[in-house]
């Protein structure tokens, strides 16, 4: 388990004003809630970002079939 670092964030402090000794079930439970929260959060931010952009569905088929990695230098073999 990762050491305690201080000062702890608002965040933190928070959750320890809150906790009590959890079940291994409860603990597993409350993982689950706060990964749904941060996977509806990042939901919200993908749309904002593909309303402002005027995104479509056509859009995403474009990306889809663009090849936009940085190409790779070749290599030189030397003598």
């Amino acid at each position: 388990m990762a050491d305690i670092q201080f000062p702890l964030n608002e965040t933190q402090i928070a959750l320890l004003k809150l906790s009590e000794n959890l079940s291994e079930e409860e603990l597993q439970d409350l993982k689950r809630l706060i990964i749904a929260l941060k996977a509806q959060r990042l939901s919200q931010l993908a749309n904002k970002v593909w309303d402002e952009k005027g995104w479509t569905q056509e859009t995403m088929e474009v990306f889809l079939k663009t090849h936009m990695r940085t190409p790779y230098k070749t290599q030189q073999v030397k003598p």
